[in-house]
């Protein structure tokens, strides 16, 4: 639990960037946001109401992601959206309009998140 003075959603984005090193399935929610990493090291955070997804680290690598954390709001630099097809977690890039199929993420554990 977490209350609305202390959370800071980049220190959650670091948490699953540390889990996703460490290559630990983890999956935290947050009101609408969901945060997951894998046992490949992926990492995401997902806002589940909109479909707005990001990828905050590939293969146990962090990756960038912009969040301005005040202590009232926060503004996430979406760069997708995503939708979960079965056992297939998919990934459209906001920019390029890029298709990514992605096989074993867990699936089922997200769809149960919506």
């Amino acid at each position: 639990m977490v209350d609305g003075k202390s959370f800071r959603l980049a220190d959650e984005v670091r948490y699953i960037q540390r889990r996703a090193a460490a290559h630990d399935e983890r999956i935290v929610t947050i009101g609408p946001f969901v945060l997951f990493s894998t046992e490949t090291g992926d990492a995401w955070l997902l806002d589940a109401t909109d479909h707005l997804a990001v990828r905050v680290a590939r293969e146990g690598d962090p990756e960038p992601v912009h969040i301005e954390d005040t202590e009232t709001t926060f503004t996430v630099g979406w760069k997708g959206q995503y939708r979960i097809e079965g056992g297939t977690f998919v990934y459209v890039d906001g920019h390029s309009g890029r298709v990514t199929a992605i096989f074993g993420y867990p699936t089922h554990k997200l769809a149960r998140l919506r």
